[in-house]
């Protein structure tokens, strides 16, 4: 099947692969896409250079295709990966480890190593040992995937 849709649209056929990979990245965005259909289309402009070529076959396009995907796709990763520029507030999104440090009474006790504090007007979950409501502790940590932190015991 594949072969027949080949031999019928000849040089084109990546071409139509690449315009419809770039259409589903417009419906469904995600920058994906967008690196395989320039790879398609790159592939469709070889193919309509050498196509009378007895060696590009159809299994040998589809590896160049392959090929260039990954290429394609890791040129892009690195053109648009994030920047990583030096910034005057390196905890600006991260809330939890700007609590690092901070004083805090229990509102209420650490139980089974669970428990709550409230700092500013945020009620934070707490990990720690376990310590009776009312008691002065400091924040010690931050789980980066949670909003808990974990604090230990101030001893006066």
């Amino acid at each position: 099947m594949f072969d027949r849709i080949v031999s019928e649209l000849g040089p084109w056929t990546w071409m139509v692969l690449g315009f419809i990979l770039l259409v589903m990245e417009v419906i469904a965005p995600g920058i994906f896409m967008l690196w395989i259909g320039i790879a398609a289309l790159l592939i469709g402009a070889v193919s309509l250079l050498i196509w009378d070529a007895g060696f590009w076959t159809w299994q040998v396009q589809v590896l160049a295709f392959l090929a260039m995907s990954l290429v394609s796709t890791y040129v892009g990763k690195r053109l648009a990966g994030g920047r990583h520029d030096p910034t005057d507030q390196p905890l600006l999104n991260r809330r939890g480890a700007q609590m690092i440090g901070r004083m805090a009474t229990l509102a209420e006790p650490i139980k089974d190593g669970r428990g709550r504090i409230k700092l500013g007007d945020t009620i934070w979950r707490v990990s720690g040992p376990d310590l009776p409501a009312g008691t002065q502790v400091r924040v010690t940590g931050a789980a980066d995937t949670d909003l808990e932190l974990t604090v230990e015991a101030v001893l006066s």
